[in-house]
C-alpha cells in the first residue's frame, strides 16, 4: 500500500512541478521529457530484467544445488541461535535461514549479481511460511529492512571507481562506509525489532555485532596498508574467488550427497527464468515512477532547497554537492552510481563533496528497487511498515555519512 501513495505521488509532484516550469518558466521541453522518461524508463525496466533472467537462473541453479547438496541446511542450523531472536516466527533450523545468510553475505561483500538471485530464492522460501500470501509477513519485513540497509564490508565498485578517476588515495573512504553502513544496519533491525517487539538485548546478537566489528576493524587495516593497484587486484580477486568458491563447494556438497547435480541446476534454473519474468511488471513501474520525478524537474528542486537549508543552518555548503547521490541511491542505484561519479568529476576525488558522495553510494541500498522486486516476485501487495522503516535505516546512514565524513575529512 505504501508504493502505492509514493507512486501517486511521485506523478502529482512531477505534473506540479512541470507545470509550474511551464507557465511561470516557459519551460516548453519538460512535457516531452517527461514522456520521453516514461518511455526510456519502460524499456531500461525491461532490459534490467532481461539481464537478470541470465543471473537468476545461473544463481537459482545454483541455490538448488546446494539445497539438495544440504549445504542451505547446514547453514541454517549453524545461524539458528542468532536468527531465531531476528526471525522468531521462521522454525528453528529452516533451511530459509541459510538462504537469508547466503543474501546478506553476497551484499555484505558487494557481490551484487549474486545477492539479488540468493535474496529472491530467500523470499520464496518466507512466502511459504506466510499465512496471509498478499500480505507482508515479520520475518519478510526484517529481511527486506536488512536489505536496504546495504551492510557492506567491501564495497569494490566504490573503491574502483575512485582509482579510476585518479584519487590519491582511492581506500581512504573505506572505513567511513563501514561505519556508515554499519549505523544503518544497526538502526534499521533495532527500529523494526522495537515495532515487531522483539529483544535484541541477547547474548547472540551482541557476540554477532562484536564479532562482525572486528572483522570490519580488521578488513580497514588491511586494506589501508594496500595501494591503489594493490587495492583493485585484492577487490576484483576476492569477489571472484569467493562467487567459484560458492559454486565449487556446492557441487562438491551435492555429489557427497550423490544427487544428480546437473538435474538439480536445470531444476533451480528455470525457477530463475520464470521469477525473472514476474517480476517485470514491478520494476518496471517502479523505474517510470522515478524517471518522471527526474524527468519533471523535481528531483532537482528538492536538492536545491536541502542544499540552501543546509547553507543556511550554517552547515558545510560542500554537503549540497554530494546530497544527490543521497537522495538518487533508494530509487535507482545505477543513478546514484552516475550522480557519484558527476560528483568526483566536479569536485574532483578527493574533494569533501567527491568522497562524501562515495560514503553515501556505499552505506545504503536501493530501498524502492529491492521492495518492488523482493515483494513483486512473491506477489506481496500490503507491504505494512517495510518502507518506513527501511527509509528510516536510509537516513539513518545519511546523516551517519555526513558526520563521518566530517570527522576524517571535514
Amino acid at each position: 500500500m505504501a508504493l502505492n501513495y509514493i507512486w501517486i505521488a511521485f506523478f502529482l509532484i512531477a505534473l506540479c512541478v512541470a507545470t509550474v516550469k511551464l507557465v511561470f518558466f516557459g519551460d516548453t521541453e519538460v512535457f516531452p521529457a517527461i514522456m520521453n522518461a516514461t518511455m526510456d524508463t519502460a524499456k531500461t525496466g525491461f532490459e534490467i530484467s532481461l539481464g537478470l533472467t541470465a543471473v537468476l537462473s545461473l544463481w537459482m541453479g545454483i541455490m538448488k544445488i546446494g539445497e539438495q547438496g544440504g549445504m542451505v541446511e547446514r547453514l541454517a542450523r549453524w545461524l539458528s541461535p542468532l536468527f531465531r531472536r531476528l526471525f522468531p516466527d521462521i522454525p528453528e533450523g529452516h533451511p530459509v535461514m541459510g538462504n537469508i545468510f547466503m543474501n546478506l553475505s553476497a551484499n555484505m561483500l558487494g557481490l551484487d549479481n549474486a545477492a539479488t538471485p540468493m535474496g529472491l530464492k530467500a523470499m520464496e522460501g518466507l512466502q511459504e511460511l506466510n499465512p496471509k500470501k498478499d500480505t507482508a509477513s515479520n520475518a519478510m519485513i526484517m529481511f527486506l529492512v536488512m536489505n536496504t540497509a546495504g551492510l557492506t564490508i567491501v564495497p569494490v565498485s566504490i573503491l574502483a571507481y575512485r582509482a579510476q578517476l585518479g584519487a590519491a588515495e582511492p581506500t581512504d573512504v573505506f572505513v567511513p562506509i563501514l561505519l556508515a553502513t554499519l549505523i544503518s544496519m544497526v538502526v534499521g533491525v533495532a527500529i523494526t525489532g522495537a515495532i515487531q517487539r522483539i529483544s535484541l538485548w541477547n547474548r547472540p546478537v551482541m557476540i554477532t555485532l562484536a564479532l562482525f566489528s572486528l572483522i570490519v576493524a580488521g578488513m580497514a587495516w588491511a586494506t589501508q596498508a594496500l595501494s591503489r593497484e594493490e587495492m583493485g587486484i585484492f577487490s576484483n580477486n576476492l569477489a571472484n574467488i569467493i562467487l567459484l568458491g560458492i559454486i565449487v563447494v556446492f557441487i562438491l556438497a551435492g555429489m557427497r550427497r550423490k544427487i544428480n547435480v546437473y538435474d538439480a541446476f536445470i531444476e533451480g534454473a528455470k525457477g530463475g527464468f520464470s521469477t525473472a519474468v514476474a517480476i517485470i511488471p514491478y520494476l518496471i513501474a517502479i523505474l517510470v515512477g522515478i524517471g518522471v520525478f527526474r524527468a519533471s524537474g523535481a528531483m532537482d528542486w528538492l536538492v536545491d532547497g536541502i542544499a540552501w537549508i543546509v547553507k543556511a543552518c550554517g552547515g558545510n555548503a560542500d554537503i549540497a554537492g554530494a546530497l544527490p547521490t543521497a537522495l538518487m541511491k533508494p530509487l535507482s542505484g545505477s543513478g546514484a552510481r552516475g550522480l557519484m561519479l558527476e560528483c568526483m568529476q566536479n569536485y574532483g576525488p578527493d574533494s569533501f563533496a567527491g568522497r562524501l558522495s562515495c560514503i553515501f553510494q556505499g552505506s545504503t541500498d536501493t530501498t524502492f528497487y529491492i521492495l518492488a522486486v523482493y515483494f513483486g516476485s512473491v506477489g506481496i501487495r500490503h507491504t505494512r511498515y517495510a518502507l518506513p522503516c527501511g527509509l528510516a535505516a536510509d537516513l539513518a546512514s545519511v546523516i551517519a555519512a555526513i558526520l563521518v565524513a566530517t570527522l576524517f575529512f571535514g
